[in-house]
């Protein structure tokens, strides 16, 4: 896998988790102005290999 930082049709930086098939696994929800906070991004979606997995079909009481 590999992450790709680029540019948009407004200037903005973005990234891109690819798989190595092509596949886009993941992206940036939005353009950032500034590459340093691009990068920022992409090592937020790196730290979150250690985020829980929440399952949304379970119904909480109460609810």
């Amino acid at each position: 896998m590999r992450f790709e930082l680029y540019r948009d049709a407004g200037a903005e930086w973005r990234w891109r988790l690819r798989h190595q098939n092509g596949q886009v696994l993941a992206e940036s929800g939005e353009g950032y102005k500034r590459r340093e906070d691009c990068e920022h991004g992409i090592a937020l979606v790196k730290q979150s290999t250690q985020a829980a997995v929440v399952d949304m079909t379970l119904k909480i009481a109460g609810t």
